[in-house]
């Protein structure tokens, strides 16, 4: 991508550049408390039959996003269903964002449990800025440490894409297929209502998961588009469904290709020869790869 040419003018120079690289070293510290009711919710969204959460009940790798949430007032939120930009997040003025995939790290002996009282201290780790074909980004990493009242239980780091307006007639990547070497597979019917589910646990109201005329013609995509963060916890869930009692040590994902809710997806996942070490990935209805993943159990 560096040797590409932008075919827009640059709206980020390096003076702009430099004012939201000001946001690096920035922190805040938020407090929460794993309750029951959000485990119940999204087990009931991923199709589970779980028994009921209860205190001490381990909460499943990545169903820790379902606390920490944006308690923005309405006047804070943008036109895109995010808050407004700036304030913890620098103003990144390109207007299509994602979350493009990140690092997970589980403290062992440690594990997030129903009941527990949490902080999450999140630092902005770096801003940078590319330009290429398809215009210009920016990329925002985003560390956080999870504790309980047993000390530290989780280090995560969290990609953000911010990209330009999509242009008429752009074409996006070239795609890659996904592999066909799956040990193991679901199907997945990305409806209005699992991707509501999802938005309404998590506290989100980016447009593009629920508003198909802001999506399509705003933002310029097919159809809604499936969150990053339910792929993520369903390739995570799909690896409990067929390694019954796994527990994970690292997980790391990268968001490839968005996925909409125009057609079936699938996700698969396969062991390594270490037996611990798993490759997991989503497949949308073209063959396509759309995220790749790898899980290492504890």
């Amino acid at each position: 991508m560096p040797n590409e040419t932008p075919t827009t003018p640059s709206v980020i120079d390096s003076e702009a550049l430099a004012k939201l690289q000001a946001w690096q070293g920035r922190s805040e510290t938020l407090a929460d408390d794993i309750t029951a009711a959000p485990v119940r919710a999204l087990s009931a969204t991923l199709d589970r039959d779980d028994a009921l959460p209860e205190a001490g009940t381990r909460l499943p790798e990545l169903w820790h996003w379902l606390y920490f949430l944006p308690h923005h007032r309405q006047s804070e939120i943008g036109e895109d269903g995010h808050a407004k930009r700036g304030g913890f997040l620098p103003p990144v003025p390109l207007p299509r964002r994602m979350w493009a995939g990140g690092r997970l790290n589980w403290e062992p002996g440690n594990p997030l449990q129903v009941g527990d009282r949490i902080a999450r201290t999140s630092t902005i780790a770096s801003v940078t800025h590319k330009a290429g074909r398809t215009g210009e980004l920016v990329f925002v990493l985003v560390r956080h440490e999870v504790r309980n009242e047993r000390g530290l239980a989780l280090t995560e780091e969290h990609d953000i894409v911010y990209r330009a307006a999509a242009q008429p007639g752009e074409a996006g990547p070239p795609p890659t297929p996904a592999p066909k070497d799956a040990a193991f597979s679901r199907d997945i019917v990305p409806d209005d209502v699992l991707l509501f589910r999802y938005s309404a646990l998590t506290f989100n109201g980016h447009r593009i998961h629920y508003d198909r005329r802001y999506v399509t013609q705003v933002e310029g995509y097919p159809g809604l588009i499936v969150h990053g963060p339910l792929i993520a916890t369903l390739l995570v869930d799909l690896l409990r469904r067929n390694v019954p009692g796994a527990q994970l040590a690292r997980f790391e994902f990268r968001a490839v290709r968005p996925t909409f809710d125009i057609a079936p997806f699938r996700v698969h996942g396969k062991p390594g020869a270490d037996g611990k070490t798993f490759s997991l990935w989503g497949e949308d209805a073209d063959g396509w790869l759309t995220m790749q993943a790898t899980a290492v159990l504890a």
